[in-house]
């Protein structure tokens, strides 16, 4: 693969290019993990910078719609968006639906949009392993706005707020009420609540839900990242387009405010920290399944069951002996304690 001309193209914004990039980061194989990393590191000084959106709900609040009519909405504006779908994925059979395109049937045909559904496969968090370099990619293709719509399972699903700057919470209306401000984890990193199908005969409840997240987002502790006002709550209706004009003048808002501020440089540098750590496990996992670490891990773990060693003293021989990280921690001690004390 020439990934000086894929660069290139990406670069140029080709539509094929992106997609066939997309597919090169998102696979396994080891010689297509080098060929991705070569080419990331080819674009990350591209001087584009997107607005980078994550939106989460539960099933059937209405995600793709909402993403569909927001997307034509922004294409309409002269932007170019992208959308990362990331779809649950089968426990038993590995398999996902990956229906996005389908449910998004018009903003797919629009040439100024890029619908890219992905596996979420036994990632946690709602958003696939490799959406991240995914986003990056995006933003080099020299889209304005990147839609990130995770997979919808609830409260602990956060990590999509460690690749994003605005993070976007879909509700339906009759789904809550002020006891939800002390929930912890998705409402926290919520900046802005949406509460959709506010039309026919749910307007009135999605009013009500409204003013009950409103109340909700009150009890929660306030963010350095937050000016006076935020997160918000607000109705909006996909069928409709009622409110999605007022959701995106809030976030233009929200996201020129902590550029002002600096917070929205402190973030992504933030993130990028944070990614390169979870590279960094991720790389140490990955050696716990090739050889000889596998066999040895197999071998303790059957010593551990037959209780002839216990598991601590099993990780630590393991560790010891075929990862070496202790060697490392020993070596520091011993070069702390052989240090002149001042």
């Amino acid at each position: 693969m020439d990934i000086d001309d894929l660069a290139t193209r990406i670069a140029a914004g080709e539509r094929r290019a992106l997609a066939r990039a997309i597919t090169l980061v998102e696979s396994g194989r080891a010689d297509h993990r080098e060929t991705a990393t070569a080419l990331l590191e080819r674009l990350k000084d591209r001087p584009a910078q997107a607005l980078r959106v994550g939106l989460s709900g539960t099933p059937g609040v209405g995600k793709s719609t909402f993403i569909e009519a927001f997307g034509l909405m922004l294409t309409g504006q002269g932007l170019r968006v992208a959308v990362l779908a990331v779809d649950p994925s089968s426990a038993r059979s590995g398999g996902s639906i990956l229906g996005d395109k389908t449910r998004m049937e018009h903003l797919s045909r629009d040439p100024n949009a890029f619908i890219r559904p992905s596996p979420a496969q036994s990632q946690l968090g709602g958003v696939a392993r490799r959406t991240r370099e995914a986003i990056d990619l995006c933003e080099a293709a020299g889209f304005d706005v990147v839609l990130v719509e995770t997979v919808g399972v609830g409260q602990s699903e956060t990590m999509v707020a460690e690749m994003t700057d605005l993070f976007l919470l879909l509700l339906a209306p009759g789904g809550g009420d002020e006891l939800q401000g002390v929930k912890r984890g998705i409402m926290e990193i919520a900046d802005i609540l949406l509460i959709n199908k506010a039309d026919g005969a749910l307007k009135t409840t999605a009013t009500r839900t409204c003013a009950d997240y409103a109340g909700a987002l009150r009890l929660l502790r306030k963010r350095v990242q937050d000016p006076d006002g935020f997160p918000k709550a607000m109705t909006v209706s996909a069928v409709e387009g009622a409110g999605l004009e007022t959701a995106w003048a809030e976030m233009q808002s929200l996201a020129e405010w902590r550029r002002t501020e600096g917070h929205f440089d402190a973030r992504r540098a933030d993130q990028a920290r944070f990614w390169f750590e979870a590279e960094v496990r991720e790389g140490l996992l990955a050696r716990l399944k090739r050889e000889p670490v596998r066999g040895a891990m197999t071998a303790l773990g059957r010593q551990v069951a037959e209780g002839a060693i216990t598991p601590t003293a099993a990780a630590a021989e393991l560790l010891g002996e075929y990862l070496q990280l202790d060697l490392a921690d020993r070596t520091t001690d011993q070069s702390r304690q052989s240090a002149p004390k001042a």
